[in-house]
């Protein structure tokens, strides 16, 4: 995977910028804009005030303002969720897919390149464009926002060979971590309950924002009793809202159905034997060990 780049077409990039910037996101994301710099890139999620998951970007520092790596197919949803929440507030949203795109490189990769770090959120600039050590997970190596005109003379530069994005997206679903048709989730799962403390999307410190008060009561007093796992299908069929069975006892049910699929499981009730199948409706699974387990 070393010398592969992988172009995410699926991903689209809003701008956020403006004298009340800083101020704005930290009302709104899970996690700490304080954090974001030129050096340093966070995963963060936006919430419902019940703290239910509604959509989840990485934010990228770019010049005075911050980019918003997002799922593309979401993209007006969460223009609209965030123009909902400007009221008075000097901020201006842009809408820059057609302008840049994301691409993947090797956290191998990644380290060749002078003045990089190995940790999480580690980023700098390659040509004047962002490049960052996934924030969630390392092994899910460095996402770059490229100007669209620069991306090909950007791929020779770095050496690299575009690759088939099913070998990215299948490292990720292993790994426990949804990226596509997160959609299904919305209003559905808690945050914490989609692993985004293990996927460092929470910040737990900061203080106020929309969803926080059941957030911090859920994972303060312990009270995390269901969590989402990617599933491997043996056999069979899923679809959305199936439940998942163990000796006819339900255990949790289907939240994403695609070729990646992830399962809300109750895991205060009930121990995952991740060596175990289990049943749905029309289907026979396992679940997959996700890498904060390990």
């Amino acid at each position: 995977m070393i010398d592969k780049i992988f172009i995410l077409e699926e991903r689209g990039l809003l701008y956020i910028s403006g004298e009340d910037v800083n101020e704005f996101l930290q009302n709104i994301v899970s996690n700490d804009i304080k954090k974001v710099s030129d050096e340093n890139s966070i995963f963060a999620s936006m919430l419902s005030p019940q703290g239910k998951y509604l959509f989840d970007f990485l934010i990228v520092k770019h010049k005075k303002g911050y980019f918003l790596d997002c799922n593309k197919n979401q993209i007006e949803k969460i223009y609209k969720q965030l123009d909902l929440y400007k009221i008075r507030s000097k901020v201006e949203i842009t809408n820059l897919s057609n302008e840049f795109v994301v691409a993947v490189i090797s956290k191998e990769r990644f380290l060749k390149i002078p003045n990089s770090k190995n940790q999480v959120g580690f980023t700098l600039k390659f040509r004047e464009d962002s490049i960052a050590l996934d924030p969630r997970n390392k092994d899910l190596g460095a996402r770059l926002i490229i100007n669209l005109e620069k991306l090909y003379l950007t791929i020779k530069k770095l050496g690299m060979n575009i690759a088939n994005n099913e070998e990215y997206y299948d490292l990720s679903h292993k790994l426990g971590i949804p990226q596509l048709n997160n959609i299904e989730m919305q209003n559905k799962v808690f945050g914490v309950e989609c692993n985004f403390d293990e996927l460092n999307a929470i910040d737990f410190k900061k203080g106020c924002y929309i969803g926080q008060e059941n957030t911090s009561r859920i994972k303060l007093r312990n009270k995390l009793s269901k969590r989402l796992l990617p599933i491997k299908i043996i056999e069979g069929k899923l679809n959305i809202e199936d439940n998942i069975l163990n000796n006819e006892k339900i255990i949790g049910k289907i939240l994403i159905n695609d070729k990646y699929p992830f399962g809300l499981v109750k895991i205060k009730e009930y121990k995952i034997d991740y060596l175990n199948s289990y049943k749905t409706k029309n289907a026979l699974i396992k679940f997959i060990k996700p890498f904060w387990e390990n």
